[in-house]
């Protein structure tokens, strides 16, 4: 153990579940936040404390201590059909702004060292992502504001918000701006699974030669970043001199038509595409990882195939499950 201690709000989320694991394996002692247990495995946090972070006097029993590092990853979010829908806008604004102001505000009574931030691509403007083979989004390119949703907005105010309290109260901050993380023990079914994982999903309970759907013309544009990457990133800009806002993504640009292609070539499957609508997001969206080398002298590394390989087995393994259960009942 390397006596050091940090916080993990969102715990049981997919990007949390996993960092808790990271950081245990580095030595530290972990204590894990969130409304729920992580949903596909057992969580490995020393302390995991259910609870609601919109309540500031929760945050303030959690933030118990002065914790060597807090990250904060708690939000109210999703994939397309749960973020661009305008369904949820109201719940996406109020809830993750109540869980951001009132973790800042419990770390700086404690007087926590360091805190890291998981903002989104979602805050680069519309404007700039229009054209899906030469999206821009460089980290300067984020002002004039114009983000793409009311989650864009949230999470641009917020970045704004850590920021202030760098500047007012000391906490040293680190702002990662994350593109499409992806991997296993994410979100697959259900509304708020991402692209990645809903493709995954699709291809796996296809019958052979039968066809899958894709929301609008598939031609838009996304860069994934496998989990482990994610992770790494997220340490080095966490322990770094650097505050950010910085882009932690992949640079590697497919269609979501060439996406279910690279999903089918795993799978073994021929299958047919059939485009319905639904929503989309932006054009194109790609991260520039120009400043992460810079600041960092590091970028991800990983092709975005063997992600998705270790992604779809996952998928495959829990729809196999799944069904079996359902033939059981």
């Amino acid at each position: 153990m390397t006596g050091k201690t940090a916080l993990v709000s969102g715990a049981g989320g997919f990007i949390g579940s996993h960092l808790v694991r990271r950081l245990l394996a580095e030595g530290l002692w972990v204590r894990g936040v969130d409304l729920k247990f992580p949903e596909f495995s057992s969580t490995a946090a020393d302390d995991f404390v259910i609870g609601d972070l919109r309540d500031p006097g929760f945050c303030r029993s959690i933030v118990d201590r002065r914790f060597d590092e807090v990250y904060q990853l708690a939000a109210d979010m999703g994939g397309a059909g749960y973020i661009f829908t305008g369904e949820h806008d109201a719940d996406v604004m109020h809830n993750s702004a109540s869980i951001n102001l009132n973790m800042l505000e419990a770390c700086r009574r404690r007087a926590v060292p360091r805190i890291f931030y998981s903002s989104s691509a979602c805050i680069y403007p519309l404007h700039n992502q229009e054209d899906p083979d030469n999206p821009n989004c460089a980290e300067a390119s984020a002002y004039p504001a114009a983000p793409d949703s009311e989650y864009g907005w949230e999470k641009l105010f917020s970045e704004r918000l850590y920021l202030s309290y760098q500047r007012n109260h000391g906490i040293l901050v680190r702002i990662a701006r994350y593109h499409n993380i992806f991997g296993p023990e994410g979100a697959w079914q259900g509304g708020k699974e991402k692209a990645p994982a809903a493709v995954c999903r699709k291809v796996a309970l296809a019958p052979p030669g039968g066809e899958i759907e894709i929301w609008g013309d598939g031609n838009q544009t996304r860069s994934f970043l496998f989990i482990d990457e994610c992770l790494e990133a997220t340490l080095r800009l966490t322990r770094s001199d650097f505050s950010g806002p910085v882009n932690i993504g992949s640079e590697e640009m497919v269609t979501i038509n060439g996406l279910a292609g690279m999903a089918m070539r795993i799978a073994g499957k021929q299958l047919s595409i059939r485009h319905i609508p639904g929503p989309t997001g932006v054009r194109g969206r790609n991260s520039d990882n120009r400043l992460i080398r810079e600041k960092l002298g590091w970028a991800p590394s990983r092709p975005l195939e063997a992600g998705l390989a270790a992604t779809y087995r996952w998928i495959e393994q829990q729809a196999r499950r799944n069904e079996r259960v359902r033939q059981a009942a």
